[in-house]
This record gives structure tokens, C-alpha cells and sequence, in this order.
């Protein structure tokens, strides 16, 4: 497990996809917010290729969200689109909408940097959000990342065409937490 102040990033476990598929993508407008194609029901038995890790895909690497007070299942956080000839990667993070708002995001945030630039030995990580999700935006910019474009009326999200703001960090440019090593 990589350790951030307050969160664990571990491998998804099977308990962990009702609660996941139920809270954050099971809702269709929280849904439609983050994925990149419309919302679909999907039946209960259904492998949900949204929650389901597949280990041999080496562009993707999935990671439950678990506080380290208890183990409590906090939400989903990934490196996707790696690119191990350019050296890069994508961050997503998605927290249960109970967990929201109390400081977890920016923990998942720098323990996926950590993760990225010291064990995959990546140089540089990049989050694409709505233009109107101000906390992520705020996170990311607290956890170093640069503003570097907008992508006009690029998402389809529940009936319009959003903004989408483009973030990077650099490996030069990361400030590690006195808890790095530790991780």
C-alpha cells in the first residue's frame, strides 16, 4: 500500500466494486461528469470495466481509496494513459460523495505523484477537469500543478458543452511531503 498523511492507495479489492459502481457511477450526473462516454445502465452481474482491474493492461494502474484510520473505503484514484517512451501519465481521482470536501483529495493527490514520479520514474503528470469543478482544481493547483490550457466545449455533460481546464506537473517542478520516503 503507498501511504499518504490521511489515505492508503491499494490494490482494488472485489468488496470494493458495489460501493464504487453504486456511489460514483451508478449516479448518472456524477457519472456523466467523469467519464468519457454517456452514462449506461449497467446490470448487477455485470464486470463494470470502469471498476474491474485488469492486470495486464500496463496503461492503467487502479488504486482504492482507504483511509488509515480503519480501512474505510474512501473512493478510486488511477495513473492512466501511461506512457512509459514519453514519460507520462494522467491522474483521475474520484471520491465518494460522503468524503468529499475534507481534505482527502489533495492526499490522493500527492501520494498518485509520489507513486508516478518516484516508482514509475515518470516526468511529467497531467489532470484534465471541468472548467467548473473548482475543488479539483483547487487541489490540483495545491499540489503544484500548472494551468495550461482550456479545452473550449469539449465535454458533452448532460446536455451541454463544457470547458475542460488542463493541468501539468513536471518532475522537477513537485515539492515531496516530509512523509515521501515514508511511502
Amino acid at each position: 500500500m503507498l501511504r499518504g498523511d490521511r489515505i492508503g492507495l491499494r490494490a482494488r479489492h472485489e468488496e470494493d466494486i458495489p460501493i464504487l459502481r453504486t456511489e460514483l457511477f451508478d449516479d448518472v450526473v456524477n457519472a456523466s461528469r467523469t467519464e468519457i462516454g454517456p452514462w449506461r445502465p449497467l446490470a448487477p452481474d455485470t464486470k463494470d470495466p470502469r471498476l474491474v482491474v485488469d492486470d495486464t493492461h500496463e496503461r492503467t494502474v487502479a488504486f482504492s481509496v482507504v483511509e488509515l484510520d480503519g480501512g474505510t473505503l474512501v473512493g478510486s484514484a488511477e495513473l492512466w494513459g501511461i506512457d512509459t517512451h514519453n514519460r507520462n501519465a494522467h491522474l483521475g481521482v474520484a471520491l465518494r460523495p460522503s468524503y468529499r470536501g475534507k481534505g482527502y483529495g489533495s492526499d490522493v493527490v500527492d501520494v498518485l505523484c509520489h507513486y508516478g514520479f518516484v516508482v514509475r520514474g515518470l516526468r511529467r503528470l497531467q489532470i484534465e477537469t471541468l472548467a467548473d469543478n473548482a475543488p479539483m482544481l483547487r487541489v490540483a493547483e495545491r499540489g503544484g500543478f500548472v494551468r495550461e490550457g482550456v479545452l473550449r466545449s469539449s465535454a458533452w455533460v448532460m446536455g451541454e458543452f463544457l470547458d475542460e481546464v488542463l493541468l501539468g506537473l513536471l518532475v522537477q517542478e513537485w515539492r515531496q511531503g516530509p512523509t515521501a520516503l515514508s511511502r
